[in-house]
């Protein structure tokens, strides 16, 4: 009975895991450029009782008995597929158009420094800085780079912004002039292998570091015309709502299986103990 118990709480704990993944997807259905996240299950290592009386015949099915102690998650594997875009009609919705290309964003890191991580939230700002400037920043208020890995930064007092196909911002005066600069933008050759950092950012993970080429491309020069992206318009996630809830209802009978499974056995002691 206790290894019933023991099967049942291993098997909970990942069920957790699962029901809040499955609750990140559907809380960030509406978060433009999420990506939906999906737990992989396998087997723990399990145990076999050989029948040793059995006769000669032939059998498909596993011969004795197999005592599993339970599932665990072995991998959250995030699908990065397109997501619908959207049209706003907003200057600085930006969307990409193919996948695998991402914002460079530069998060905080400490008090001073900064390091570049990978977004496909396209909906930017602009926030004051000093000296009559302002900063292209994201919605949480992060500073978008360049394609040389510097904030944008330029006079107020703007008109309108413009895009090209090639990923070229450029902010309009009412005078006529206009100033340019190339949006950072990368392309991940293999996103499974980045470091997940939170809801809608990516990284690359420190013991990758030496194989940064191999990971990733940096859009610049010739490149940048292989950028799919066009303004006005935003990036939905890739949530399908009703696959996720059916995944959370699967999750949530699967776990009050297990606990009923608790239950029994706890049950089935009380009356061991119980024999005089």
């Amino acid at each position: 009975m206790l290894r019933t118990m023991i099967t049942a709480t291993n098997t909970l704990n990942q069920l957790q895991q699962q029901i809040d993944t499955v609750s990140n997807n559907l809380a960030n259905s509406n978060t433009a450029g999420y990506k939906a996240k999906e737990s992989q299950f396998s087997e723990l290592l399990y145990q076999q009782f050989n029948n040793e009386l059995l006769d000669e015949a032939e059998r498909l099915s596993p011969v004795g008995i197999r005592y599993g102690a339970g599932a665990k998650i072995s991998q959250i594997q995030s699908n990065f597929a397109q997501g619908n875009v959207q049209q706003t009609n907003r200057d600085l919705d930006l969307a990409f158009t193919k996948e695998k290309q991402y914002f460079n964003i530069l998060m905080p890191d400490g008090e001073t420094g900064t390091n570049i991580v990978y977004s496909r939230q396209g909906n930017f700002y602009v926030s004051p800085v000093e000296n009559g400037q302002v900063m292209l920043v994201n919605s949480d208020g992060y500073a978008v780079a360049d394609s040389e890995g510097n904030a944008i930064l330029f006079p107020e007092s703007f008109q309108n912004f413009s895009l090209t196909e090639d990923g070229i911002l450029g902010v309009n005066y009412p005078t006529g002039e206009t100033l340019t600069y190339e949006l950072g933008i990368t392309e991940l050759q293999k996103p499974q292998a980045m470091e997940h950092i939170s809801d809608t950012y990516i990284g690359i993970p420190e013991n990758l570091e030496q194989m940064r080429n191999d990971i990733l491309i940096d859009l610049q020069g010739q490149n940048r015309a292989d950028i799919g992206i066009q303004n006005g318009s935003l990036e939905q996630s890739n949530v399908d709502v009703s696959k996720e809830m059916t995944n959370l209802i699967t999750a949530q009978r699967s776990y009050q299986f297990q606990s009923r499974a608790i239950t029994i056995a706890d049950q089935m002691l009380g009356l061991i103990n119980g024999i005089r």
